[in-house]
């Protein structure tokens, strides 16, 4: 099932829309990466190329995290 989520990505709130299952892996995701999930999401928004939307840029992140191609750990910004 598509569900409409939100956040707030640097002062501005946004929405977009997910199956669970991204939902879900998104949560797994920023648990191993030991960061919030909004600041996950965040860094995603910030990466994704200017065409791309914020809900298919999170659903390929997903895919590429579980196809194993991982980025490094955050660092302070």
């Amino acid at each position: 099932m598509i569900r409409k989520h939100s956040a707030t990505l640097h002062g501005h709130r946004t929405s977009f829309s997910l199956e669970d299952e991204f939902w879900d892996e998104l949560k797994r995701i920023a648990a191993q990466r030991q960061m919030s999930l909004a600041g996950l999401i965040a860094r995603i928004d910030d990466e994704r190329p200017p065409e791309s939307n914020l809900s298919s840029a999170l659903r390929v992140y997903v895919l590429r995290w579980l196809r194993g191609e991982r980025e490094p750990a955050p660092t302070d910004h």
